[in-house]
């Protein structure tokens, strides 16, 4: 886990994302002290399309490349959280992911999730609301 002066840096982070959005701090806080930090040399995958996802990454520092198909999709930087869907299933990631230069992640597995939030339905509750009103507008602007 990453310092504890960095935690509440890091819980601000997590709470910019409409999936965490309606959690507390404290919440936030406790999420985080369940994952663990990994770091990554400048050119290494950390994640490869068409692999099975294991969990959601906040980098700590440095910066990311997302690629489809050697297409640059979006340049991540900290703060910022890649694999969110994947607390939820195993589908395969759908871009690589590349260090573009030393970078520090906090890596939160979906299994490591799942024994955070089991005994705190509050937290799941929450995050199934947005994933419902996402499918929701996702839904609306699909054609007729």
């Amino acid at each position: 886990m990453a310092p504890t002066d960095s935690v509440k840096e890091l819980a601000r982070s997590l709470a910019k994302l409409p999936l965490f959005s309606e959690l507390r701090d404290r919440q936030l806080r406790g999420l985080l002290r369940w994952a663990k930090e990994r770091s990554y040399a400048a050119g290494a995958t950390i994640v490869r399309q068409g692999e099975p996802g294991i969990g959601l990454y906040l980098i700590i520092d440095g910066t990311v490349e997302v690629r489809r198909k050697s297409r640059k999709l979006a340049t991540l930087r900290a703060g910022h959280v890649f694999g969110e869907t994947a607390l939820f299933g195993d589908a395969p990631r759908t871009a690589d992911v590349i260090a573009l230069e030393p970078t520090r992640c906090l890596v939160l597995s979906r299994w490591e999730f799942w024994g955070f939030v089991k005994d705190r339905p509050e937290i799941l509750r929450s995050m199934l609301e947005e994933m419902v009103r996402r499918l929701a507008e996702t839904n609306k602007a699909l054609p007729e």
